[in-house]
């Protein structure tokens, strides 16, 4: 268990100034008197030479070739390995163990563990609105779970559930639409994953595409097979993407059930064959599982029984709702019609609901786990005043403050990202950065540098806000705080959610000044909410009634009454009507003080409002 970090900042000095544009000496020897590992610089020249073949913008021509071996030596989050089945050696719907991907699945020192903190996240009120009682299960042995994904998920190290899974999993089982929202590192990829895997395992066979046999030798020039994946997933981030497809590998071994993964500014060709080769659990970004979607010939969504949307509420804005309506009708042409919608995130804006509701079966269920868009306790969030032209000084004093650490540094644009990259690595500090103008072979070059610890300071954009799960990643510094105008308040709650994952603690610092005023009255309430010291320039923005009422849109996440649209009523509204959707009523009474059996009737619907026990994985 790696300590928390402690805050420093009430205790920086101002270091002396080095000179910028290479590396200073005396600055390298201070950062390595502080623990800080040797910086190594990235050869951007490695990958210059085959820019344009991994691109959105590769030849179509070779696009359409047989895969071969990639022309980069850094290896594609797309070719990670994965159990292949093997027809001869299996045990009916279940494969012999493979010793050495097992041991990269489940052993490897980068995955996240659960921390000694997890109980936080149990304490927490639990929202459940459906048209019936939705009984949580205790444990995964006992929840009715394919045999072999409850070996999975030991081998994952989860011992039992965490609230979103508790309620999600059986609510995915017995075949409900689902709306999942919970705090940021809090197990909602295993949430949907598992009871999706589990409820498909046994019946591979029957409902997969065919496939060729990897294990018997595979020739892409002669056998060329469509993907017709029985699971789609959906994701904003490229980033995002692999970790989920990380997750799936892990869950799927020894199973029938072949992950993928594609996303934009990877190699086509590779992702192709990859798609070739079977695959039955498939997770894209819009972009580029909208180019495949026009290749009939690669991939059909005829078969998708799940459509699973992580991070909903970005991918459901305006700039997404043409290719996010595409995908999401991509699978009505299922065989049989049995098509289940499930929609997850930490932050779900009513504004975006409505679009979420046509999707939506009428019977489908929503499960929220606090209040939408809040921030558990086990991030220590901290302040400073920092004018802005002294923020680069104040980043380098704090980093070389703190005990060196895995640290985050969000900035507002993808030339800051370069810019304080470049400052503190000339001033001798291990860091790398990420941006959305970055090859995708730099972008994962960088995520495994900054992974294995070799560069632990990352300064990237909001590229990696959402849904990015490193391990110990002790620190998160907001550089600049996002805009409030440009869903502020949503992207800081992701942010500092990057630190203090599935119960280990972590430290978020903030620089903030008069330009950041905005967002003061929310930052305010957050720290309020969550018994945090309110610094003085935040004294003002107190509510003065002492009340923490959130935006009605940040804090309601249940669908409104839509005219029978398949919309949910008002959650505060014991006796609403939910306009001929599922409707019930959340009963807002603190989960403490509330008996587990406790619920509202509503409008035929079903809603409580109930604790959780504290478990850990």
């Amino acid at each position: 268990m790696t300590e928390p970090l402690q805050d420093v900042t009430g205790t920086l000095g101002v270091a002396s100034k080095f000179a910028s544009g290479r590396m200073n000496a005396e600055g390298l020897q201070k950062a390595q008197e502080q623990g800080w590992v040797q910086p190594s610089a990235y050869q951007y020249s490695t990958n210059q030479a085959g820019s344009h073949a991994p691109g959105d913008d590769a030849n179509q021509d070779d696009a359409n070739k047989p895969a071969t071996a990639s022309i980069f030596t850094a290896p594609w989050a797309s070719d990670a390995g994965r159990y292949e089945w093997d027809p001869e050696g299996a045990d009916g719907d279940v494969g012999p163990r493979n010793p050495a991907l097992e041991q990269d699945l489940f052993h490897s020192e980068f995955i996240n563990r659960a921390g000694d903190k997890l109980s936080n996240l149990t304490t927490v009120e639990v929202v459940i609105e459906s048209e019936e009682r939705v009984k949580p299960i205790v444990d995964f042995k006992t929840a009715g779970l394919h045999p072999i994904l409850v070996e999975n998920i030991k081998l994952c190290g989860y011992e039992n559930p965490t609230p979103i899974q508790a309620y999600t999993i059986p609510a995915i089982v017995t075949g409900h639409d689902i709306i999942g929202v919970a705090q940021t590192g809090s197990g909602k990829t295993a949430a949907f994953l598992i009871p999706c895997i589990s409820k498909l395992m046994g019946k591979v066979k029957k409902l997969a595409a065919r496939r060729p046999n990897i294990a018997a030798g595979f020739d892409a020039e002669r056998e060329r097979v469509r993907a017709e994946p029985l699971i789609l997933i959906v994701a904003p981030t490229r980033e995002l993407c692999c970790q989920i497809f990380d997750e799936a590998r892990r869950l799927c071994y020894r199973s029938m059930l072949r992950p993928c993964v594609v996303y934009g500014g990877g190699p086509i060709r590779d992702q192709i064959g990859q798609l070739q080769r079977g695959c039955d659990l498939l997770v894209a970004t819009p972009g580029r599982l909208k180019d495949f979607m026009d290749r009939p010939e690669v991939l059909s969504l005829s078969r998708v029984r799940y459509t699973i949307v992580d991070e909903a509420d970005e991918l459901l804005h305006d700039d997404w709702e043409e290719d996010m309506a595409k995908i999401m009708s991509g699978g009505d042409a299922n065989i049989d019609g049995d098509h289940r919608y499930l929609l997850f995130s930490a932050t779900f804006p009513k504004r975006l609901q409505t679009l979420a509701a046509n999707f939506l079966a009428k019977d489908h269920i929503h499960v929220s786990i606090g209040r939408t868009g809040s921030v558990h306790v086990n991030v220590k969030q901290n302040f400073v005043w920092t004018e802005p032209d002294a923020k680069q000084q104040a980043l380098y004093d704090l980093l070389i403050a703190m005990p060196p650490s895995r640290t985050l540094v969000f900035v507002r644009s993808k030339k800051a990202a370069d810019f304080v990259d470049d400052f503190l690595f000339n001033l001798g500090l291990p860091t790398t950065s990420i941006h959305s103008d970055r090859m995708q072979i730099e972008r994962e070059d960088a995520l495994r540098s900054f992974k294995s610890g070799q560069t632990p300071i990352l300064i990237t954009t909001g590229v990696s806000a959402r849904g990015l799960d490193v391990k110990n990643v002790m620190h998160v510094i907001n550089f600049d705080l996002p805009l409030i105008e440009h869903d502020g308040k949503s992207e800081y709650v992701h942010r500092i959610g990057r630190t203090a994952r599935i119960g280990n603690e972590g430290l978020a610092t903030s620089f903030y000044n008069d330009r950041d005023v905005a967002m003061a009255p929310f930052l305010t309430k957050i720290l309020m909410e969550t018994g945090q010291e309110i610094p003085s320039f935040f004294e003002s923005f107190k509510p003065t009634d002492g009340k923490l009422n959130f935006d009605e849109e940040e804090e309601n996440a249940i669908f409104e009454a839509d005219g029978g649209g398949g919309g949910w009523g008002n959650d505060n509204a014991v006796n609403s009507n939910g306009g001929g959707g599922a409707s019930g009523a959340g009963d807002n009474t603190p989960a403490a003080n509330k008996d587990a059996n406790s619920g509202g009737e509503a409008a035929g619907g079903w809603g409580e409002s109930v604790p959780v026990a504290a478990s850990a994985w």
